[in-house]
């Protein structure tokens, strides 16, 4: 029997976390710091759950590892991404991930390219985006001297906005910006700077300076140029394809009805209501809903008034 998979997931607890994911998508949240809903995930530190269907209970892990045909019968042997709700209530500290190669020499998992859709953001919110260091030399030179404002490359940020984030690039999510990330399956950070902040036990959190200055890389990122394309009830808009994935956001205004196209899609419901209709099936979505369409839902429809951000290998 086809039928997408609805997911529920685990929340995280930020040190600069807040209660959006409450107020905005109305999930139960455990405090007044919750900082991500890792909404599709297979990485052990968070594995969401099948909610529906004949693999309700299943965890996404364990589905993807004993029913492979689900996923194309592809040949990464973990699931390869993973979808976040991040509510930053304050910055997050100033970071960067490795590349696949290094992470596994270091860390044993897969490294961290990802990309951000600013769901919401406060007047005047920004992000850290990039450093001007021209070197490594003057990089360490600049870390070491904590000279944050000639480093760091600050670029406000507005709800619709996207930020393409390749594994070594300097960044950081300033206060009062909700987004969701798409990135590879992989729990691997390196901070940077943390504004001396502690935790709350009183400690200063862990920085890694030297695996930092081993993966940044050096001049600006260069960020993705979303393309789109209208066709009656939908606006399709590509913003990134990659190696590891390609992320679409789909604007949806009655009935659409696609096929597949892709192995298997991460579908997220960022607005509004509607209904999803697979194999004479209908489910009703609402916002902060969560699925995988799998590789036997040949086609599908939606209708209704919908904003969703969908990804696939």
């Amino acid at each position: 029997m086809s039928e997408p998979l609805f997911l529920e997931s685990q929340m995280h607890e930020k040190i600069w976390g807040g209660r959006q994911l409450q107020e905005v998508f109305d999930y139960p949240i455990p405090s007044d710091h919750v900082g991500e809903y890792w909404a599709i995930s297979a990485h052990p530190n968070g594995v969401s759950r099948v909610k529906n269907g004949r693999f309700a209970g299943q965890k996404l892990d364990q589905l993807y590892a004993q029913e492979r045909q689900l996923f194309g019968n592809r040949k990464e042997p973990v699931f390869p991404l993973l979808t976040k709700i991040l509510d930053a209530n304050d910055w997050l500290s100033v970071q960067v991930h490795p590349d696949d190669s290094y992470a596994l020499a270091h860390e044993g998992e897969l490294g961290k390219t990802e990309c951000w859709y600013i769901i919401d953001a406060k007047p005047g919110a920004e992000i850290i985006y990039g450093h001007n260091a021209r070197s490594k030399e003057e990089l360490r030179q600049k870390i070491e001297a904590k000279d944050w404002d000639k480093l760091l490359t600050k670029v406000p940020v507005k709800a619709g906005d996207f930020f393409y984030v390749p594994s070594g690039t300097m960044h950081a999510i300033g206060a009062g910006i909700l987004v969701l990330e798409t990135q590879q399956s992989s729990d691997t950070t390196y901070r940077v700077y943390d504004f001396d902040r502690k935790d709350k036990e009183g400690h200063l959190r862990e920085l890694h300076l030297d695996k930092s200055i081993d993966v940044l890389t050096i001049g600006q990122p260069a960020n993705s140029r979303p393309v789109s394309l209208q066709m009656d009830n939908l606006k399709s808009t590509l913003l990134v394809a990659n190696a590891f994935f390609a992320v679409y956001k789909w604007q949806i205004s009655g009935p659409v009805t696609f096929t597949k196209t892709a192995d298997y899609s991460l579908v997220s419901v960022l607005a509004g209501q509607g209904k999803l209709l697979v194999a004479n099936q209908e489910y009703p979505l609402k916002k902060g809903d969560h699925f995988i369409l799998p590789s036997d839902v040949k086609d599908w429809s939606f209708d209704g008034e919908l904003e969703l951000i969908v990804s696939h290998p």
